[in-house]
């Protein structure tokens, strides 16, 4: 079953204490672009625990890639690394962090074993894939009229697709 991916962000990394915050911050700037400023803290916060996993739980090649996806309905983001030991969840507690942990963060989460070794998945809903507003909204006028602009005013060498039409709002 092939499932529509809007966006979708993929990272190889090998996996250390000091990579945990670079690829947060990375994360972090993809979902704020896409919009989904309010997943920001729980997907990075569950990734941190996986990416965690890895750099505490896997022996030798430490190599990890770190996806994220966005269908426009799901979020969902996944780690996945060379050591074929599925993870086990050895307490309910979230404050002790681990898997519970990245449970209490998602809806859904799961792990699958791979050829090359597994993949630790997780998924949220997003009931509104909008970008989150901070303070009262206020309503913005419409877009009444948009005219091209002369095509004379851009020069041509600026553009390799021949038949671009530049619009700018009045």
């Amino acid at each position: 079953m092939n499932v529509p991916v809007a966006c979708q962000y993929r990272i190889e990394v090998s996996a250390s204490p000091e990579r945990i915050p670079q690829i947060r911050r990375i994360l972090a700037a993809h979902l704020k672009y896409w919009g989904l400023d309010a997943h920001v803290m729980p997907v990075c916060s569950a990734v941190d625990e996986l990416v965690g996993n890895v750099v505490d739980h896997v022996e030798g090649d430490k190599t990890c890639v770190v996806e994220l996806r966005w269908t426009g309905r799901h979020l969902g983001a996944s780690v996945s690394d060379r050591d074929r030991t599925l993870p086990r969840l050895h307490t309910s507690s979230p404050s002790r962090g681990g898997l519970s942990r990245v449970a209490r963060l998602s809806d859904s989460w799961g792990t699958c074993a791979t050829e090359e070794g597994k993949v630790i998945w997780f998924s949220r809903r997003v009931k509104e894939p909008q970008r989150v507003l901070s303070g009262p909204q206020v309503p913005q006028p419409p877009v009444r009229e948009f005219k091209p602009l002369p095509l004379e005013s851009v020069p041509a060498e600026r553009f390799d697709a021949p038949a671009l039409h530049v619009h700018a709002v009045r």
